[in-house]
Order: C-alpha cells, then structure tokens, then sequence
C-alpha cells in the first residue's frame, strides 16, 4: 500500500537500534527523508548507511542527547539546514529497565534521570522542532510510549510514569495544536522483541534451563498476551508509517495500543 509519504522528513530520537531504528526504517521505505538522533553517533551512522543502501531517501544521522536543552537546539539547526521544512517528530528515546531494586527506594536524582530522557525529552523535542512542522496538514507527532503507562508492570515506577506522561501529552497537544492542522498521536506497544530484550530472553531462558522461544511461550501465557509472541519493531514502526500518512488524518489525540492483547488481560 502506497501510503503518500514520498518526500516527507521525519525526526526520529533513540534511532541507532530497537523500535527507533524500526520506525526509520518504515517510514524510509515509504519514501521518508530521516533524521536520525541519538546520543551514540556511531550507531546512527550505521543505521543511516543501512537506510541509504535499501531505500532512495536521504538519512541524516546526528548526535543529540534530549535531555540538553543546547543539544536539541543544535539538531534543530543541523536539520534546518538541510530541510526547512519537517513533517514527523517521532519520539522514541528512551532506556530499558535495568534495575529491579523497588523504585519507591530511589535518590530523587535517579527519578528525575528516567523523567529527564523520556518526558522531559519529548517535551524539549516537541518545543524546539514545532517551528519546523509543516502547517498544511501533513505535520504529524508521534510519542512512543508503553503498556506500562496503562498498566502497573513490576518494577518500573519511573518507566511507566513516563509512558503514561506520554500519552497524556499526546493528547493535551493534539487539542492544543489541532488549529494549526498537526496531528498528535501515541502508540503504545507491549513488550517489544528489541536487541535488549533479545538478550534479556536468552539469559532468562539459559538461568531457567529452558530454550529461548519455550521461555518466550510461557512469559507470553503468563504476562496474558494474546498473541502469543513478542511484538516486532517492524509492526511499531508500520503503525508509526500509517499514522504519519493522509491514510492516518483522522486519527489525532488518540493512544493506540499495539501489545498483542497484553492490556485486555491486565492484572
């Protein structure tokens, strides 16, 4: 399906791997020009490369740390100077769960860090970026967010504020800037078969004694979700392509989950 978005631009964050390198790569294959940001411009680099041998777009890999208000200014003029005008901001950047200390326990130092990256960040890239987005309809954000916004996902306090935090800007924004034609919009995956978590099921299957896909079965079962797998980036970053498109218009201030059943069998 020709969805429309040939010579678009799009600014993807936490683009170097996981669901941020999969939504790039969906919109490149529709004919999206993309920004790649991240912290780690080696990473990007390669994404960029990968991007520019498959797809007849331009990918523009560039360092930015979102939780500097400088490092995001600095991308900003980066970016205009090659594309005056932007369509997408896609905000993705974010970090995975590495602790299962209770959060509750936390230094507020260590709260404000995971509020800083994700929350913070999306706001910064929105503030900074805004007056780059085209005001013809076709100027679209979307906020990467997660079932743990929605639901309570032991241990990520932090992690689901967040998500959540992302959901409902989504939404205050899509009424705020509904009048200059931009569509505001939240998709809200399950648990997504990432590098990371590629990893972390290896690991939990070998400490359990059990191959990757049985270990993967049974989290499945166990977490309630009905599709029986893990989601792909693929399918994160499709959903993302569609909701960027004229086919996606009509959908604005809405959170759309994409977990595999996961938050109808919340518990």
């Amino acid at each position: 399906m020709d969805l429309g978005l040939k010579g678009r631009v799009a600014v993807v964050t936490g683009a170097s791997k996981g669901v941020g390198k999969g939504v790039a790569h969906s919109l490149a294959a529709e004919g999206v020009d993309v920004v790649l940001l991240a912290r780690g411009l080696e990473g990007l680099q390669a994404v960029a490369r990968d991007i520019a041998a498959q797809f007849d777009v331009q990918a523009l890999p560039l360092a930015c740390d979102v939780t500097r208000h400088d490092s995001v200014r600095a991308a900003v003029e980066e970016v205009k100077a090659h594309f005056p005008t932007i369509h997408i901001v896609v905000n993705n950047a974010g970090e995975a769960i590495k602790r299962n200390d209770r959060e509750i326990t936390w230094g507020d130092a260590d709260w404000l860090g995971q509020v800083q990256i994700k929350t913070l960040g999306a706001l910064r890239m929105i503030r900074e970026f805004l007056p780059l987005l085209a005001r013809d309809g076709t100027g679209r954000i979307l906020n990467i967010a997660g079932a743990s916004g929605a639901m309570a996902w032991m241990p990520a306090l932090t992690y689901g504020l967040n998500n959540a935090a992302l959901m409902h800007m989504a939404g205050y924004l899509a009424a705020d800037l509904g009048k200059e034609g931009i569509k505001v919009n939240t998709i809200v995956p399950g648990v997504v078969l990432t590098e990371w978590r590629e990893v972390w099921a290896e690991n939990m299957a070998k400490a359990e004694g059990k191959t990757k896909e049985q270990w993967l079965s049974e989290f499945c079962r166990e977490k309630g979700i009905l599709a029986g797998r893990l989601a792909r980036v693929e399918e994160v970053g499709d959903m993302a392509a569609f909701l960027a498109s004229d086919r996606g218009a009509y959908v604005n201030g809405a959170k759309i989950a994409l977990d595999g059943g996961l938050t109808v069998n919340a518990r």
